[in-house]
């Protein structure tokens, strides 16, 4: 996350990245199910939503244009927060908890990052049922976490096509 946000600022955007784990000391890489676990254990989607939508009540007054970008449980609160007023964009990497939030239409533009495959869902059955609302969606090679370099998932093509389609996103709106 501190690389996605540090590339995002040379860019020229002012980010806030809200820790929705709600520990000093992120889970190691080795430890991702855990980090998981205790996310949905001890904070849940909605919750972190309702951080992210605090946040956003906090700061829209000192910004003309905000984006939520988002990843795998991240990509799902942003996906959540899409309904929200005053938001500008979403960026959702991954997020596969999408699935359980179908009734979801988005008020503002939306762009989504799927690998081809997933361990726990259908990939094109999850693409065919939101794509009437929202059809900026777009599958790439890899697997979930493809954009990650410090993944074993990490797919560099997909990393590079998905930065220049998530740039042009946030220039563009």
């Amino acid at each position: 996350m501190k690389d996605v946000c540090a590339t995002l600022s040379q860019w020229g955007f002012n980010v806030i990245c809200p820790n929705l784990l709600e520990k000093e000391t992120p889970f190691d890489y080795s430890s991702e199910e855990d980090a998981y676990q205790h996310f949905m254990k001890h904070i849940g989607l909605l919750n972190g939503a309702n951080t992210i939508k605090s946040v956003l009540r906090e700061v829209k007054d000192r910004y003309k244009e905000i984006f939520i970008v988002g990843f795998s449980v991240g990509a799902t609160v942003a996906w959540v927060c899409s309904e929200e007023e005053g938001i500008n964009g979403v960026v959702c990497y991954y997020g596969s908890r999408i699935r359980n939030h179908l009734e979801i239409e988005p008020i503002c533009p939306t762009m989504l990052f799927f690998p081809e495959t997933e361990k726990s869902f259908d990939v094109d059955e999850l693409i065919a049922s939101i794509e009437k609302t929202n059809p900026n969606i777009h599958k790439l090679k890899g697997k979930h976490g493809f954009t990650d370099p410090y993944n074993s998932n990490y797919h560099v093509q997909s990393t590079q096509e998905t930065f220049h389609m998530t740039m042009n996103f946030l220039l563009q709106h």
